[in-house]
């Protein structure tokens, strides 16, 4: 946290300052900060959004339908890119070197409306689609975006979501606008999109530096509960969001009218004044639609900042004692029902903490699960873990399997057989290799005082 306070956008600059540190000393301890940042992600269960994940969100449009971009001018690229460069990271997206996005857990989310202008806005892009492909234009866009990089491989992506990359995990389908039959007909009627959710996201970027002053400011922002389609609200420094189907049919249809109008004046010869008002109705026509077209701007503009507000947990100092109490959280305890896990080895009854709840720790649950069930490769182990704690608590998780393991290896209470198979030493046994807790330590001091008395 004092590292961080030493790159805070708003008061770090000064701090830098006082320390009168050199620019290759400042360059070490930003490169560290990233280093402990990183690690504390890791621990936290945060993933890098990578390529494919990032393409999958765009793929569609959920509440917030805009075409939002980032103004890349504005960010920084030295920063991130010289960190990547040293430290290796698998499946690093094109943006990495600008801006880096966590994310965390998957959700749903659910809402009925009638949708009436986005339903609109999808029959004018099937219109223009369509008259693309007749023209052959779509072909030449399909050629040139074949040699993008990190395109989707499987096209079902973009209906069915993965939560996490790893092979076990859960699907959520995907109930959008775009897939629906869209009629006239059915204009008025309400309807049910569904989207999944990032359940967090941590933005990390650093904006561009004016000439002559170097700006030292890492920004770091944590958001809640964001739909994938609409994770363009996260993204840092963005453009001014651009004009929908709709705004571009009102602006070319008054263009459109407007020349029609002129030439027919002008073709039929009619009077000065008659010409003029044509002229002069056209022209109002045009500013009238222009003005609409700034407060239509506006309008998105205000939409982006609200939806950022309404989703937007915390920043900078901030998200940083979040994370840490994440990782607090994630390394401690686990709380089980009285009752529940009454099978639970309590090694001594050290883990007990009063009548309602257990205080049990991520390896005990593995020693558990091994214990109970015999030898387990690392994959059956995890797949034991998560259906205990759905089977007891109803609650989908993804367990740290590899930490809690690395731990019960580093006590010395697992061990491996020839395949590989994880499996435990007795309970007495374990007992015994753990010693003495310093909570019992506490106890029996605690005891021995009260005896002296």
């Amino acid at each position: 946290m004092q590292l961080y306070s030493l790159f805070d956008p708003i008061h770090g600059a000064k701090k830098l300052e006082q320390q009168k540190l050199s620019p290759e000393e400042i360059d070490v301890l930003e490169q560290n900060f990233l280093s402990y940042m990183f690690e504390v992600m890791e621990k936290s269960n945060f993933k890098i959004v990578t390529d494919e994940e990032n393409e999958v969100a765009h793929s569609g449009q959920y509440l917030l339908n805009l075409p939002i971009t980032v103004n890349e001018s504005k960010l920084d690229k030295k920063l991130l890119g010289k960190y990547f460069s040293q430290h290796h990271h698998e499946r690093i997206p094109e943006f990495a070197d600008k801006y880096v996005i966590f994310r965390r857990g998957i959700g749903l989310d659910r809402t009925t409306d009638y949708f009436f202008m986005e339903k609109v806005d999808m029959m004018i892009g099937r219109f223009w689609a369509k008259l693309l492909r007749v023209t052959g234009i779509e072909k030449l866009r399909s050629k040139l975006s074949k040699s993008r990089k990190g395109s989707l491989k499987d096209k079902k992506k973009d209906d069915e979501v993965m939560s996490e990359s790893d092979q076990d995990d859960h699907f959520v389908e995907r109930i959008r606008i775009q897939n629906m039959e869209i009629s006239f007909r059915n204009l008025l009627r309400k309807i049910t999109i569904q989207e999944p959710t990032f359940d967090r996201m941590i933005v990390v970027y650093r904006r561009a530096s004016p000439k002559g002053n170097q700006d030292r400011g890492i920004y770091v922002k944590h958001f809640r509960n964001i739909p994938m389609a609409d994770m363009e609200i996260v993204l840092p420094e963005k453009n001014n969001p651009g004009l929908t189907p709709v705004d571009w049919v009102k602006f070319l249809g008054s263009a459109v009218v407007g020349l029609v109008a002129v030439v027919s004046s002008l073709e039929i010869k009619a009077d000065f004044w008659v010409a003029f008002a044509v002229v002069s109705a056209v022209i109002g026509y045009f500013a009238k639609t222009y003005f609409a077209f700034q407060q239509n701007m506006a309008v998105y503009q205000n939409l982006v900042t609200q939806s950022m507000y309404d989703k937007q947990l915390d920043s900078g100092k901030g998200t940083l004692l979040h994370l840490c109490d994440d990782v607090i959280q994630q390394e401690s305890n686990v709380v089980i029902p009285l009752g529940i896990g009454s099978g639970i080895p309590l090694w001594s009854n050290r883990v007990i903490s009063g009548l309602s709840v257990f205080q049990v720790k991520e390896v005990i649950i593995s020693y558990f699960i091994l214990m109970e069930q015999g030898k387990s490769t690392r994959q059956d182990l995890d797949i034991r873990c998560e259906e205990l704690l759905k089977e007891e608590f109803d609650a989908s998780c993804n367990f740290e399997v590899d930490d809690a393991v690395r731990k019960l290896e580093r006590l010395g209470i697992v061990s491996r057989d020839s395949i590989g198979r994880y499996y435990t030493v007795g309970l007495k046994r374990a007992n015994e290799i753990i010693g003495m807790t310093t909570e019992e330590l506490v106890m029996r001091v605690k005891q021995a005082s009260i005896g002296t008395t």
